[in-house]
């Protein structure tokens, strides 16, 4: 089963939909959530990628040398399926930093809340949001003297 990508898809999104689901409800359970989210999770989601390329990147076609080689690579499922779980551990990984470094800056929970619901879709735009949303509550509190 395992060494079925069609099976170990099936195993690694809900995987990682669990750790969001621990980062939404974190402030029932902050410590449990950041372990959870932020450690144990992408740990095992950093197994599955490692023992994938280490099985299938011999074998796959393409490379990073060109889009269409890129393209390439995503032809062959078992990289393919790396990839996505690539983004599901860095994913949930920076998901975690945001929660974590929000709730040590004072920034509500459901202020982030839409960061980690863009992150979780998109990535890069989500951990944007979020720099944008914690660098004004740093300009805040320069201009007020409050810390925030």
């Amino acid at each position: 089963m395992l060494s079925d990508p069609y099976q170990l898809f099936q195993l690694t999104s809900p995987l990682a939909m669990l750790g969001w689901l621990a980062l939404v409800l974190s402030p029932l359970a902050p410590r449990l959530a950041q372990w959870v989210a932020a450690l144990v999770i992408p740990a095992l989601l950093s197994v599955a990628y490692t023992a994938l390329i280490l099985v299938h990147w011999a074998d796959a076609p393409g490379g990073f040398d060109s889009l269409a080689n890129v393209m390439a690579l995503f032809t062959d499922p078992p990289v393919a399926l790396a990839g996505w779980v690539h983004y599901l551990a860095f994913d949930l990984f920076v998901g975690a930093w945001i929660t974590r470094t929000a709730r040590a800056e004072a920034i509500s929970h459901l202020l982030i809340l839409p960061c980690l619901v863009l992150t979780f879709l998109f990535g890069p735009a989500g951990l944007l949001a979020f720099l944008i949303l914690r660098a004004g509550f740093t300009l805040r509190a320069r201009m007020t003297g409050v810390p925030a």
